[in-house]
This record gives C-alpha cells, sequence and structure tokens, in this order.
C-alpha cells in the first residue's frame, strides 16, 4: 500500500511540471503575440530594411577600349500585401461584396496592363490570403513609377538590379548569363562570379544616422576589363552572321587570338541568343562553341604533324614523297579526298602541304612514329584543358596510345581520329606562328575596384617550349605558301604575308558509323604578318550548305576580312594602295562633333533638332566618315546598342542623324566605300 501511494506521488509532480511548463510557454507567446508585438514589428520593419541595404551592384564587365558589355542598372521588385489591400478596400462600408471583387480585379487589371502580365494571374495573387506576394521581379524604374501612380494600399517596392548588355547578342557566349538571384551561373559571370558579386561587410552590426536611417553596409563587385576588342569582335561577329545566311550550318565558330601573348581578341559562335532574355533559350543555344565543340580537325591539323616531324628531323622541306592519289595503310586506302583527288608523283613535303595531300602527311606521320607523335600531341596541349579563365571549356579526346596501329596513325596525321577543340587548335597554332611557346589562353586582361584600383592583373603565361625558332619559322614559310599559291589562296591579302591553312574534315554518319560522303566539318587557320603575327583566326563551319565544301573556299575569304580588318585597326597598311587612318580618337570630342554636325551645340540654339530628347531618350549622331572604333565609342557613350556591317569608314546608318531614340535602341551602321 505504501508503495502504490508513493507511485502516485511521483506521478503527480511529473504533471505538476509539466502544466507550470505549459503555462510558462503560453505566458511567453502571449506576452510576444499581444503585449510586445508593436516592438517585434518594429523589429521586422529594421530587419526588413536591413536586408535590402544588404543588396549589392554587380561589377561591370568591359572590353579592350573600355566599351561597357555588362553592367547593372538599378531596377524594382512589385510586391503586393493581399491582406493590407483587402482591408484598405474594405474601408469604404458602402461597398456590396461584389463591388469589392471588381474593385479588386480593376485593380489587377490596371497593374497587369503596366506590367504587361496577364491580369488574371495578377489577380491570383491578390487574393491570396498572406501577407505578401510578389507581382514581378526586376521591372525597369519608369514601370514601377507608373504603378505608384495609382497609389494603392498594400502594393510595395522594394531595391534590386538586373544584370543589362548594351551589345546585345555580341559575345553572348563569352559573358555567360546571371539568375535571378544575381548570381553568374554561365561563362564570364560564373567564373568570375565571387569578384564581381562583391560581399556583404557582415562582421560589423548595421549603423543607422542620427535620423535613424541605416546605412549602407555592402561592397559593390569589381569590374573586369576583357582582352577582346569590340572592334575586332564586330568583324567577327559580322561573318559569322554572313556564314549562316549564306551556308546555313548546324554551327559556326570563329576565334581571335594574339599568338604572342595568348589574348582572346574575339571570339563567336552560331547559334547565339541574347543575354538579357535567357529564359527563353535552350542550353545549347548558350554553348560557348569556341571552348566546348569537339571534332575532328581535318587538314588544319596537318600543321602540328608536319612541325613535330620538321623539329625531330624526321623529314625535311625538300623531301620528296610518292603520291599516286593514294596510299594503302592497314588494309585501308588513304586518297586525297579533301583536296583535287589527283595524283601528283614524286612531291616535296612543302608541295604536299600546299595541295593538302593526305597521303603525303600519312608517310609524314609513319616516319615520326607513334611515340614522338603522342609526346607533341601532348606537348601543343591536346586532349587537356589550356585553362582559359572562361567555364565550359572541354578538353577534347585523345584515342589510347596502346590502340594506335599504323592505320591510326595515318589517319591521325592529317586530322582525322583524334577531337579537338578550336580553343585548343589554336592554341597549338599559335605556338608554331610565335616561335614555338606555347602560351596560355585568357579573356580578363585585369580586375579593378569601384574606384578604379587594379586588384589583379593577368601576365602571359607561357606553358611550354613546343618546337624551336627555326622550326616555328620553317612552317610559317611554308603556310604562307600555301596561301600564295596552295589550297589557301582565298585569304592571300595585299602587301602582306598571310600564313594559313584550310580544313575539309568528313564527319561521323550516326546511322553508319562510318565516314559520311555529304556532311563535313570545314575550317580555316590563319595568321599575320607571317614574321611578326598580330592575330590568328580561326573559322570552323559545321555541316555547311554549298556548291563547294572546302575550307579554303569557305573558311578563307572569313579569315581574310577578319585579318584585313584588324590589321587596318591597328595601322598596319594592307598594301601600299591601303591608307590606313585609325588612331583613338576621344569620344568626348567625337559626341562634341556629332552634337555640332545636328544643330546641337549652344553656338546653334537657333537650330533645333525636329523634337528635342525628353528622360530617357538622345539624339542620334552624325556617324559617317567614323571607323568602327571610333562609332563603337561614340555610340556606346551615348547608351546605344549597334550592328555593324562591313569594315572601313560609315557611310550609312539607320535611323539617320538627329532622330530622337530611346537609350538602349540599336543604330545600324554599314562600313566602306558606299559604292
Amino acid at each position: 500500500m505504501k508503495k502504490t501511494k508513493q507511485y502516485f506521488y511521483r506521478e503527480w509532480v511529473i504533471y505538476g511540471l509539466l502544466i507550470g511548463l505549459s503555462v510558462l510557454i503560453l505566458g511567453r507567446l502571449f506576452y510576444l503575440q499581444v503585449i510586445n508585438s508593436a516592438e517585434l514589428k518594429a523589429r521586422g520593419a529594421d530587419f526588413q530594411a536591413i536586408r535590402q541595404t544588404m543588396l549589392y551592384e554587380r561589377g561591370t564587365i568591359m572590353d579592350a577600349q573600355g566599351n561597357v558589355l555588362a553592367k547593372s542598372v538599378p531596377v524594382k521588385d512589385v510586391y503586393a500585401d493581399p491582406r493590407m489591400l483587402d482591408k484598405s478596400i474594405a474601408k469604404d462600408k458602402t461597398l456590396t461584396s461584389e463591388q469589392i471583387l471588381q474593385k479588386k480585379e480593376k485593380i489587377a487589371e490596371n497593374i497587369a496592363a503596366i506590367l504587361g502580365e496577364d491580369k488574371n494571374d495578377i489577380l491570383t495573387l491578390l487574393r491570396k490570403d498572406l501577407a505578401w506576394v510578389s507581382l514581378k521581379r526586376q521591372v525597369d524604374i519608369s514601370t514601377a513609377e507608373k504603378i505608384k501612380e495609382l497609389d494603392i494600399q498594400g502594393i510595395g517596392f522594394s531595391d534590386n538590379y538586373k544584370r543589362s548588355y548594351p551589345a546585345g547578342e555580341m559575345g553572348a557566349a563569352i559573358l555567360g548569363i546571371v539568375n535571378m538571384a544575381g548570381d553568374g551561373v554561365e561563362g564570364l559571370e560564373y567564373s568570375y562570379n565571387a569578384e564581381l558579386k562583391g560581399e556583404a561587410n557582415l562582421e560589423n552590426p548595421v549603423e543607422t544616422d542620427q535620423n535613424n536611417e541605416i546605412q549602407d553596409n555592402v561592397q559593390s563587385g569589381d569590374n573586369l576589363t576583357l582582352t577582346l576588342d569590340s572592334t575586332i569582335q564586330h568583324l567577327i561577329e559580322h561573318e559569322l552572321d554572313d556564314i549562316v545566311a549564306e551556308t546555313k550550318p548546324q554551327r559556326a565558330v570563329i576565334l581571335a587570338m594574339d599568338p604572342k601573348t595568348g589574348k582572346i581578341l574575339g571570339m563567336g559562335s552560331r547559334p547565339s541568343y541574347d543575354p538579357s532574355n535567357y529564359a527563353s533559350t535552350k542550353p545549347d543555344q548558350r554553348k560557348n562553341l569556341a571552348i566546348s565543340m569537339i571534332y575532328e580537325p581535318g587538314s588544319t591539323f596537318k600543321i602540328i604533324t608536319g612541325s613535330a616531324a620538321l623539329e625531330e628531323n624526321a623529314i625535311n622541306t625538300t623531301q620528296l614523297f610518292k603520291d599516286p592519289g593514294y596510299w594503302v595503310v592497314g588494309g585501308r586506302r588513304i586518297t586525297n579526298w579533301d583536296s583535287d583527288k589527283k595524283a601528283h608523283g614524286n612531291i616535296t613535303f612543302v608541295d604536299g602541304m600546299k595541295l593538302s595531300s593526305n597521303v603525303v602527311l600519312a608517310q609524314v606521320g609513319q616516319k615520326l612514329g607513334r611515340d614522338l607523335f603522342y609526346t607533341y600531341l601532348k606537348s601543343f596541349g591536346f586532349g587537356s584543358l589550356t585553362d582559359i579563365d572562361i567555364s565550359g571549356e572541354e578538353r577534347g579526346l585523345l584515342i589510347d596510345k596502346s590502340r594506335v596501329k599504323s592505320l591510326e596513325l595515318a589517319t591521325m596525321s592529317f586530322g582525322q581520329a583524334n577531337l579537338v577543340t578550336p580553343i585548343q587548335l589554336l592554341t597549338a597554332i599559335c605556338a608554331v606562328a610565335n616561335g614555338g611557346q606555347l602560351m596560355q589562353p585568357y579573356i580578363v586582361e585585369n580586375i579593378k575596384n569601384k574606384d578604379g584600383e587594379i586588384v589583379s592583373k593577368t601576365q602571359p603565361k607561357i606553358v611550354r617550349q613546343v618546337i624551336s625558332k627555326t622550326t616555328s619559322k620553317t612552317m610559317s614559310d611554308i603556310l604562307v605558301s600555301v596561301v600564295d599559291s596552295g589550297t589557301g589562296s582565298r585569304a592571300k591579302i595585299p602587301g602582306i604575308k598571310v600564313a594559313g591553312k584550310t580544313g575539309t574534315a568528313q564527319k561521323i554518319d550516326p546511322e553508319t558509323g562510318k565516314y559520311s560522303d555529304t556532311d563535313y566539318i570545314v575550317s580555316f587557320v590563319g595568321y599575320a604578318p607571317a614574321n611578326d603575327p598580330k592575330i590568328a583566326v580561326l573559322v570552323v563551319i559545321d555541316t555547311p550548305h554549298a556548291p563547294v565544301i572546302q575550307g579554303g573556299t569557305l573558311g578563307g575569304p572569313r579569315v581574310k576580312n577578319i585579318i584585313e580588318g584588324t590589321l587596318q585597326y591597328y595601322g598596319v597598311p594592307v598594301s601600299a594602295e591601303t591608307p590606313s587612318d585609325l588612331t583613338k580618337v576621344d569620344p568626348d570630342v567625337l559626341a562634341e562633333q556629332a552634337a555640332a554636325k545636328n544643330g546641337n551645340t549652344e553656338a546653334d540654339k537657333n537650330s533645333p533638332p525636329a523634337r528635342q530628347a525628353g528622360e530617357g531618350e538622345v539624339l542620334v549622331p552624325d556617324l559617317k566618315g567614323l571607323t568602327i572604333r571610333q562609332a563603337g565609342e561614340l555610340l556606346g557613350k551615348l547608351d546605344l546598342r549597334y550592328e555593324f556591317g562591313g569594315s572601313g569608314l560609315a557611310y550609312k546608318q539607320s535611323p539617320e542623324a538627329g532622330k530622337v531614340v530611346n537609350r538602349g535602341d540599336t543604330i545600324e551602321v554599314l562600313f566602306g566605300t558606299g559604292e
């Protein structure tokens, strides 16, 4: 009996403790929710204010000339408090339930019209029993102001930034994209996300000023200056557009590099996209093919095979090779299918390169041998990443050396079997061009903080010496002869020694697993001036449609146009008859000159334009007579986008000078003689 009483006593003690604890919890909740609710709401408001001050302004990305390629612009996020909205409408006691519903529908209709959204979607959000719903993010300031003018209780705004790309699709795959959270997820925006984004200083508490307003406690992101040059990039984009229009390929890539430093001067591919509207694109559209496309390079790879064999003294320039038009190796008949398909008899190695003879280069590969061939493959960087500072690079694919027999070695020698990327191939060929040094390619010249101080600067990096200067000069001379009197003649520029090589590679038919007789990847690579190269260009066209499918025919003229335009831009006359006047002009001076032409100076107040530019508008300047660089700098200064065509001096533009357009509009400009 005594034990039973003791048991019940312990049970009542436990119950008592639980009841006491429950009373304490309920009391605390009552204090927080009722007695101290005002203070909690105030703290919540403070927290919301603090959160908003933690916004950062993402850094700007500029080209080598200082033209803005990507920047952050202030915007507003529009939100609603449906509960507050209901209370504000219900204050009018004269309204019936039906009238209240109609009023909310009208509010939804007005907001939707301004935001460009469906009114039913907005109404659905406003009907939710919540204290906060997002109506639309990243709305431009002028649009937000129109909603503010409606003066609707329960509709609010918060500060934000969105990414703007003034040059539109130009260099889109290089720049990449930024998601709604403000993080870079592709391209340079991803590779340099930490630098561009900046970091909030959260170690110290947020301070307030004497008016109890919260002070900004955020560090802005750093700015990137690229090696990419908009003048050269415009040339590349123009040639890509022409390639697509004329040959309708599956894909196309153009890459330009400074052979001596590894600087990327320009880079583009098709398909492309508008980074400001990336949500409507597919991942394949956004791929940077210059660093991710893997393909069999075809005859452009003969430069690598020949350089390795010359370096090892496995061959010499005057050595004769038999070329009856075919060569049987490993049970397979190798032919000169990608050039003239003819028998050439006994020809030198130089003639073999000029004629792009597969038969000759297969024999060169055999003389070099499998082990040395693979040593040079890896030394030139094939099968490895170049470590260019853009996300998305592929490493290509080399056949395992142990599986390589005489047939594989022969076909590898003229660019079949192994897979490369455009960046790998051009980097390797730049080593041939610059005296034998394999350079690490890069596209970010420097990083500056918001005060303009350089935080870091990229220095050219020599990866290794691949071949000697002697071999480099010998191969360059051979490649000059390819352009002067061989298959690369369409890349010839009067007055300039251009080194180049054609490439026409069969594609694998996915159904048969064999090489196709109809689908090809054509390419052309060139650099100039051959004895002191300023630029190297690679053009790759996947499955073009044209009467003649050859690298020299389709790619050679593209390389010529880009090299010729670049050398003019650099001030290198391309012939005695071709003047060069491409000195840099201050865009401020250009703006003043253009304004003077348009009757918009203080001295010409009596001759105003047809309509004065209002807020968010700008007067189109007169661009005639300007170079590509000068026009680009002037339009960039006015926050105008541009589409350039041709080369030389501007002779036509649309809209015409003196027209009033919105900032961010596109001005089309044609360059040339105007004939």
